[in-house]
């Protein structure tokens, strides 16, 4: 079973852009309903208007996704006028679907962690913890560390750091991520337009099929064998 991590964007375009995002995460969620393929949202970003977004970010995960994602990955067209601009000539409006790829997830090992001993503060007096029992716990690579005083045994404490430190790589790498997909986003300055990997149109949203056609290939084709044949014969 793979897992990828998926970017549906407006880019740096107008509102409508922002509409056909909203709805083109309607038909892909139901797409990967259909498909078997589990999604979770990792990141969104609203667009100026009610219901419309600026970009999604899901981690997917399920069988057969590249086979899945080659029909949706790209650029993606709407036809139609805008809801905002009532008179705004413009009617072909362009978002892209992007694959981002992810780090794998950081699986702490001894020799990534520096443990360092601390004496464990608290009110004076005779109940006072006089040993170094408290315990910093510092992942070497990330800089990310956690400070456990929980109990008076030193060992136990390690434990203790070394859980809350995984869970906190975890929230540390997941903030990088955002970061990633936010950063991907703003260079989405031009989205590919020449030819999208799917056409929808109208206020419903329809999707329309593409038509295949050989013809300007096999004319282009014929062109040049006819040329090439020519120059033989002389």
């Amino acid at each position: 079973m793979k897992t990828k991590i998926i970017q549906i964007t407006a880019g740096r375009g107008p509102e409508e852009c922002c509409w056909v995002v909203a709805q083109v995460v309607k038909h892909f969620n139901q797409n990967l309903k259909d498909a078997g393929i589990t999604a979770h949202l990792l990141h969104r970003v609203s667009g100026n208007e009610n219901g419309a977004l600026r970009s999604v970010t899901l981690q997917l995960q399920g069988n057969e996704l590249d086979t899945f994602l080659s029909t949706w990955l790209g650029t993606i067209q709407w036809i139609g006028k805008s809801n905002y601009r009532k008179f705004h000539k413009r009617k072909n409006w362009f978002i892209g679907i992007f694959e981002i790829e992810s780090n794998p997830p950081i699986r702490l090992t001894l020799d990534q962690i520096r443990y360092q001993a601390i004496r464990s503060s608290g009110p004076g007096g005779q109940h006072a913890n006089k040993v170094s029992s408290a315990v910093r716990a510092t992942h070497l690579k990330t800089g990310q560390s956690v400070l456990v005083s929980d109990t008076r045994s030193q060992h136990q404490n390690k434990k203790i750091a070394l859980e809350r430190l995984q869970n906190k790589l975890n929230l540390y790498q997941n903030e990088m991520l955002k970061s990633q997909a936010q950063n991907q986003w703003e260079n989405h300055l031009d989205l590919a337009r020449g030819n999208p990997i799917r056409v929808f149109t109208g206020t419903d949203f329809k999707a329309i099929k593409k038509k295949k056609s050989y013809k300007a290939k096999r004319r282009q084709l014929k062109h040049e064998l006819r040329r090439s044949n020519d120059r033989y014969s002389e």
